[in-house]
């Protein structure tokens, strides 16, 4: 069989295609060659699909083939209307598009869910503006920055400008018809020299302003105007001899470089770029966005977005890049992605492949897996039936199977030096051990050191007995161990009729994964949840199957040979053991202190035993 690096979505299903009404047929007829978006309806007359076209009539004519997805085929089938809107160009069929997707919020469209509410900092639209941290975004003119991922992080921000600036943090009214009535009293920030008192008219607004200016250079992560402001305030306060004023204005550029040398610093010279990255797992995906302000980060997101209509990865992250621009526009021109995208021809990708933006793709593909491992745990906590139903969809991609593996068995052989042999069969089901199902094996019909017909005859049994007995067959056999093991057990099913149950096997020294007829193993992510979940399995077979077989060599070395006399089972040999001590004592002690011990009648053959023994 071929060899397979990367397992391929199935995105291909539906033989036939799909139904089309007869409204959806006569607009079909009539579709221009034109840019636009076109709108799939149902019978209500409520939206299902939206979507964008550089050329509408081959864009809608392509749904109708054979060759939909599975998904694509359900929107299909509800489908009975057809309407459309023809653009002058691509860039105002991407804009329509977004806001349809807003308006109508359709079933079959990607879903883009953000990681929670992050904080944002707002510089507030009123007289002697506030600065501080908001979670909620009111479209009343004020400025916003962020989001931030960190309320610590704002709140470091935060204190380090009104360390820096003079900001007020009152929530007075401060009209300039209140400040002149007088209606306010300076506070406790005044006297701590953090607010110059514009309550009361100590502070021009002109001034004001210009600390705002200040501030928001920083908040975009422009700290070299800052510095150089307070560097040259520092200079000017010496050169008139106010060196306490100096000496307070030396510490603030001190914090601020401070601060400016825990961002995460890349190259000044990339100056203002996006970055922009995706991971999969099933018909989720996880897009992460940065932002880069003069070289350094200043702003991380994440998204969660649902995959519809099995949406190619170029897809999902165009709609996510357009998504965000629109939200939280930064005026860069340039945006770093894994692959080309379909985008306005305004916006500049680049696709890095080494340097400095290739480290800061990296570094934006890095935050995604962490937030996909961050979803996942969270969805094992509070949906524990969903978290299920997605690894073993992720199995069933990764490994090649038919169908998810809900009930997986998995084999492997003890033994020491080809004495005492047993195997273990383990059992999971929704990807947890089923240990009332666990099986033990003592192997009858080999002789000396073969590991191979061990397994045969192990995987023989066991599913000979299965059929028999009319039960379920696992979805999935695991093997620990390499190609041989793998052909022993795949020649016990073939006897048995059952070629077409998969089977796999792990190899122990390298973990890859063998499957039957193909010499080269899968590759899989040593990190990934399949391989966790198949190593667990191995493990516990593992365990399982040395624990009989301590058990016999045990029994085989301390107990074995009281326990060869007929009548004495395991616990009695461990009675006697424990009361003599050993074998000789036994054949030495009197007949009845044996027999005070375990009775007259074992006791009498245990004597004839040894002493026909001795």
């Amino acid at each position: 069989m071929p060899r397979h690096n990367k397992p391929e979505r199935k995105a291909y299903i539906c033989r036939q295609p799909p139904p089309m009404s007869e409204r959806i047929k006569e607009k079909l007829a009539e579709l221009p060659a034109q840019p636009g978006i076109y709108q799939f309806l149902d019978k209500a007359g409520n939206v299902l699909y939206v979507g964008k076209a550089k050329n509408l009539k081959n864009r809608v004519s392509s749904y109708f083939s054979k060759h939909v997805t599975r998904k694509t085929g359900l929107m299909l089938r509800r489908a009975v209307d057809l309407h459309y809107i023809v653009t002058a160009n691509e860039t105002e069929a991407y804009l329509l598009e977004n806001v349809l997707i807003k308006k109508h919020q359709p079933k079959f469209n990607i879903l883009l869910k953000d990681d929670k509410t992050y904080p944002w900092i707002v510089i507030r639209n009123e007289p002697f503006p506030r600065v501080e941290m908001t979670r909620d975004w009111v479209d009343d003119g004020s400025e916003y920055f962020g989001p931030y991922t960190s309320v610590r992080t704002v709140r470091v921000l935060l204190d380090l400008i009104h360390d820096l600036f003079p900001i007020r943090t009152c929530r007075y009214d401060l009209s300039p018809e209140k400040i002149r009535q007088g209606k306010f009293k300076v506070c406790l920030e005044y006297h701590l020299g953090r607010c110059n008192a514009p309550c009361v008219g100590r502070e021009d607004e002109h001034t004001y302003r210009s600390y705002l200016k200040e501030i928001r250079k920083i908040l975009r992560g422009n700290f070299r105007s800052a510095l150089e402001y307070f560097r040259r305030q520092m200079t000017e306060a010496a050169a008139r001899y106010q060196f306490e004023k100096a000496q307070e204005f030396k510490e603030k550029l001190e914090a601020l470089e401070r601060y400016q040398a825990r961002s995460t610093v890349v190259n000044p010279k990339l100056g203002n770029v996006e970055v922009y990255s995706l991971v999969e797992d099933g018909d989720t995906a996880y897009v992460n966005f940065m932002e880069v302000a003069n070289g350094t980060v200043i702003r991380v997101w994440n998204t969660e977005v649902k995959r519809r209509l099995d949406e190619s990865p170029e897809e999902i992250l165009g709609y996510a890049v357009r998504e965000w621009r629109r939200r939280f526009p930064t005026g860069a021109r340039e945006i770093i992605v894994p692959f080309m995208l379909d985008l306005p021809d305004d916006i500049k990708q680049t696709v890095p492949k080494r340097g400095d933006k290739r480290k800061l793709l990296e570094l934006s593909e890095k935050n995604a897996r962490y937030y996909r491992l961050e979803r996942r745990k969270h969805l094992m906590q509070t949906d524990p039936a969903r978290h299920t139903e997605r690894l073993l969809e992720r199995m069933k991609e990764d490994l090649f199977l038919p169908r998810p593996p809900r009930h997986i068995e998995c084999f492997d052989i003890s033994h020491t030096q080809g004495v005492e042999k047993t195997a273990a069969c383990v059992v999971f089901k929704d990807g947890k051990p089923d240990k009332k199902s666990y099986r033990h094996f003592t192997i009858k019909s080999v002789e000396g050191n073969d590991d191979y017909a061990s397994l045969y005859e192990a995987v023989y049994r066991r599913y000979h007995r299965l059929k028999e007995e009319g039960r379920s067959l696992p979805d999935l056999v695991v093997i620990d161990g390499g190609k041989g093991q793998l052909s022993a057990a795949r020649k016990a099913l073939e006897d048995l009729g059952l070629a077409d149950l998969p089977v796999i096997s792990i190899a122990k020294r390298l973990e890859e994964i063998y499957r039957p007829g193909d010499p080269i193993p899968l590759h899989i992510d040593k990190l990934s949840e399949t391989l966790r979940v198949i190593r667990h399995i191995r493990d516990e077979a593992h365990r399982f199957g040395l624990r009989l077989h301590r058990k016999r060599r045990q029994k085989r070395s301390v107990g074995g040979v009281l326990t060869r006399i007929p009548g004495v089972g395991e616990k009695t040999a461990v009675k006697l053991l424990k009361h003599f001590k050993s074998v000789k004592r036994i054949r030495e002690a009197p007949i009845e202190e044996v027999a005070a011990v375990v009775g007259p009648k074992t006791a009498r053959r245990v004597k004839e035993f040894l002493e026909a023994e001795n």
